[in-house]
């Protein structure tokens, strides 16, 4: 039997670094194994953030990639701030107090005059080029995967243009994401914005999401199916790595400045000034982007002797470090809108035997998670005392070399096991 087409348009491909790139890079690693041949369209020239060409070597041979030119803003932002445009296109939104006059201009402008995003000019060159090619291909099916939401739209013309059978995958929610109330959008542009979500919503014959909230958010503005399919782990590492012989406490990802967890670095700075063992042994590792208001709450608690800011690395060296630490990090911002978010590196956290210290909203995705898999403990923020009193335990467990997880029902979450759902989902369209 022969392997159907199936066209995925995604923006972040390698060697993009991030966890946007892993989720359809393993998908289009798994697909064949189901019946259904990969072509990847991505951009030939995108602006990435950031980068990790070791990446590049997990891209499958089999898999066919169309690439084609796309003009991006951030490249003349520039211009005006390179350090700003950088910052802004990573996703890490500048402190609102400290905001200069052109990051306030940046934002505007990329709010009101990019809807949905700064990659929206890829639209129609993109359509022109994906209708003549799926017409010669005989492609029936389309996957569009967002943010950039902008890659909906494409999917939204092509479903109008050729009827093709559609499924738009949100790696992230739309109109309710914290990073969208961060862009200053006047009232056009939030009904504008409001519109286009419907349009897609409504348009898109399956929808993906990879959190319970927001499938209960999506099914309240649709009634087309909307299925969740979380992000995974690709594989256990066997490769057995020496614990750090410091009670290491690390974050691994981007560390952005609305998740300041201001009641984690007064535990952390207690513990320090009570505790003389805990003074001695203690490190605090920040692996990837963090925003300059983070470093500064760690220096006013009086804890940047104990700082290792390490700066973004390849994601294989993240792994490294998920394994080697003592405690892994997993903080969210306290708000309604985050229960929907999973960031992609739990499941790499929870398959790193290192337990996971988690701080956010009540009732999220993750709490259940961390707790349905006894991989890690999760506090609110209204909860010091229990957080402070989690620390010290693992502190005490750590000098006894019996800080260890006992995970269970992880294999829901294997890569493999996550295209296999995904397949399902392709063959009844």
């Amino acid at each position: 039997m022969t392997d159907k087409n199936v066209l995925i348009i995604v923006y972040y491909w390698p060697p993009a670094g991030g966890p946007g790139v892993q989720r359809w890079l393993k998908f289009t690693k798994y697909l064949p194994d189901f019946g259904f041949k990969p072509i990847v369209y991505c951009p030939e020239n995108p602006n990435y953030p950031i980068g990790d060409k070791s990446l590049l070597d997990e891209i499958p041979s089999e898999v066919t990639i169309l690439k084609q030119p796309i003009k991006e803003p951030y490249r003349f932002a520039k211009f005006l701030s390179k350090n700003s445009a950088k910052t802004i296109s990573s996703g890490v939104i500048p402190d609102k107090k400290k905001q200069s006059f052109v990051e306030r201009l940046m934002l505007f402008i990329r709010g009101n005059f990019f809807i949905p995003d700064a990659r929206k000019n890829w639209i129609k060159p993109s359509v022109s080029f994906l209708s003549k090619y799926i017409n010669k291909h005989n492609i029936d099916t389309i996957i569009t995967t967002g943010p950039p939401h902008s890659l909906h739209l494409i999917g939204l013309q092509l479903k109008q243009k050729l009827n093709v059978n559609w499924v738009a995958d949100f790696r992230d929610p739309w109109t309710t994401i914290g990073y969208h109330k961060a862009l200053k959008l006047l009232p056009f542009a939030k009904k504008k914005h409001l519109q286009l979500e419907n349009d897609v919503l409504n348009a898109a014959d399956e929808i993906i999401v990879t959190s319970y909230n927001t499938k209960n958010e999506f099914i309240s503005k649709t009634h087309k199916p909307t299925t969740v399919i979380t992000n995974g782990y690709d594989s256990k590492s066997e490769v057995s790595i020496q614990k750090d012989s410091k009670f290491s406490i690390s974050h691994i990802g981007s560390l952005l400045s609305d998740r300041n967890p201001q009641i984690l670095w007064e535990c952390l700075s207690e513990l320090v000034q009570e505790n003389e063992d805990f003074k001695t042994n203690f490190q605090l590792n920040l692996v990837g982007v963090v925003s300059d208001s983070i470093v500064e709450s760690i220096k006013m608690h009086n804890l940047e002797s104990h700082l290792n800011l390490v700066g973004y690395v390849s994601h294989k060296k993240a792994i490294h470090f998920q394994k080697k630490s003592q405690l892994l990090l997993l903080i969210e911002i306290n708000s309604e809108d985050t229960k929907a978010i999973i960031p992609g590196k739990l499941f790499e956290y929870m398959i790193s035997e290192t337990p996971i210290l988690a701080i956010g909203p009540k009732d999220s995705d993750v709490e259940q998670m961390i707790s349905s898999t006894n991989t890690g403990s999760y506090f609110y923020y209204n909860q010091k005392l229990e957080l402070k009193k989690q620390l010290l335990d693992s502190f005490e467990k750590f000098k006894k070399e019996n800080l260890k997880t006992n995970p269970i029902g992880l294999e829901q979450y294997s890569r493999k096991a996550l295209t296999k759902k995904l397949s399902e989902l392709l063959k009844d369209l």
